[in-house]
């Protein structure tokens, strides 16, 4: 699996921290996208371009709260980043919403939550014609729909 992540200044350590995470685990191969642009959603389109254009399998943003990220990320069509603060939503994101970015935040989770949280983003997949199907189908046809 390919992982493009990055993240704002506020949220470097943390992005530092959750590339040795996954690299440990071995859930992928990770390009650090960077982190030392002050105007965050600078680095979030970008992950979100990369992976809305299938160069990336999954992305992950990190910034102080992750609203600002998910946010900006979401502006790219074709990227369907989910805003996460607990392990059942990082979840869902995957299963119930077939999300291609997390989000999360420096500053309102802690190391071993955000851990658990890509752990769940990155080993779950959506499963087709399950009871979310035409939720996911709606969204991206609006997605698509759009100029």
């Amino acid at each position: 699996m390919k992982i493009a992540i990055g993240c704002d200044p506020n949220a470097q350590n943390e992005k530092e921290a959750l590339i040795k995470f996954i690299e440990a685990k071995g859930y992928g191969e990770v390009t650090d996208f960077g982190s030392e642009d002050p105007i965050y959603a600078n680095v979030a389109i970008e992950v979100a371009e990369a992976v809305a254009a299938q160069k990336y399998d999954r992305g992950i943003l990190v910034c102080g709260t992750g609203i600002g990220v998910s946010i900006a990320a979401n502006k790219v069509k074709g990227a369907y980043a989910a805003l996460v603060s607990d392990v059942y939503s990082a979840q869902r994101a995957r299963l119930s919403n077939d999300a291609n970015i997390i989000c999360m935040g420096a500053f309102t989770t802690g190391s071993k939550e955000r851990e658990m949280f890509v752990t769940e983003f990155l080993t779950n997949e959506f499963v087709p014609g399950c009871g979310s199907q035409p939720k996911v189908d709606r969204f991206v046809a609006y997605d698509n729909e759009r100029a």
